[in-house]
């Protein structure tokens, strides 16, 4: 299966550069050229279940926002837009280059941006493991990644942005975690 369809450039999108995404000689597998713009391609190893589902993100927070303009809900707004931001993250259209060695900061950000922008896709009533961003941001090492997809999840949580559970039990992310975890989307 092909990679989805790339996004397009989005000029209200403010982490969108609109425009030139690369150098003006960014050629190959690394950049499309959309109506005469470079940009990032989308990172070939990430799974084809967990790409649609992150791309699927992007859409659905896009067309979001051009919904809720007209509401005047700039909160709402201003989610989506996050979650857009955390959708291009983890497909690699953003953050550090996905053809370059990850930094372990770097790899954190794609890491967060999957977990943010998977739960937001299966929101409301799902939830993600944190092998699913493993997976999707660490391709076959997914495994090395579980310790930061955890720990990501812990961050998360305590920011509210996230909910950790075990079985039906809400964790405290102040606390110390054993053995299976999921997460969900905060309800704030």
């Amino acid at each position: 299966m092909g990679a989805p369809p790339r996004s397009t450039d989005d000029p209200d999108d403010p982490d969108e550069a609109v425009g030139d995404d690369g150098p003006a000689d960014a050629t190959g597998p690394h950049w499309v050229d959309i109506d005469g713009h470079r940009w990032r391609a989308t990172d070939p190893s990430i799974p084809s279940s967990f790409r649609q589902e992150l791309f699927d993100e992007l859409l659905r927070s896009r067309q979001a926002i051009a919904l809720l303009k007209a509401t005047g809900d700039q909160a709402l707004v201003e989610h989506n837009r996050r979650q857009t931001h955390a959708a291009k993250v983890a497909l690699g259209e953003r953050g550090e280059p996905w053809w370059e060695p990850p930094t372990p900061q770097g790899r954190r950000a794609r890491v967060e941006a999957a977990i943010l922008a998977l739960v937001g896709h299966r929101a409301p009533r799902s939830s993600i493991c944190p092998s699913d961003a493993a997976r999707a941001v660490g391709g076959d090492s997914w495994r090395d990644l579980m310790p930061v997809a955890r720990d990501a999840a812990r961050d998360l949580a305590l920011a509210g942005d996230v909910v950790v559970t075990q079985g039906d039990q809400v964790l405290d992310p102040a606390e110390e975690w054993h053995g299976p975890i999921r997460i969900r989307l905060s309800r704030r």
